[in-house]
């Protein structure tokens, strides 16, 4: 099991998700983001039936970063609720994750 983990994020727009995935890229709280869609989620919202179209972000970093990440994306994200799930990464190429591992700040540095 490594400490590197990938959330993923859906947003409205290509716009949204690049503004979310730029943020974080250039603070230091992930090491990449994709962004992929549009993507057709189906989801219970209200007590209604929804049905969009929405971007999915796939956003690597680590667990020790993902409270500051979800703060971020909350600030900055224009949904009430937004998605944001943070899955483990239990193992990889030991480039990939070393690269993960350089390119974003220590848990306890400041940005």
């Amino acid at each position: 099991m490594t400490d590197k983990v990938v959330i993923l994020v859906t947003a409205p727009s290509r716009v949204e998700s690049r503004r979310i995935g730029r943020r974080l890229v250039e603070a230091r709280l992930a090491a990449c983001v994709n962004i992929t869609g549009p993507v057709q989620s189906l989801y219970r919202w209200k007590g209604k039936m929804a049905d969009d179209k929405e971007f999915m972000l796939f956003i690597k970093s680590t667990r020790g970063l993902f409270p500051r990440i979800r703060k971020e994306i909350s600030k900055i994200h224009s949904y009430q609720t937004p998605e944001i799930i943070c899955l483990p990464i239990v193992e990889g190429s030991e480039d990939y994750l070393k690269w993960v591992e350089e390119s974003v700040v220590k848990a306890t540095e400041s940005i």
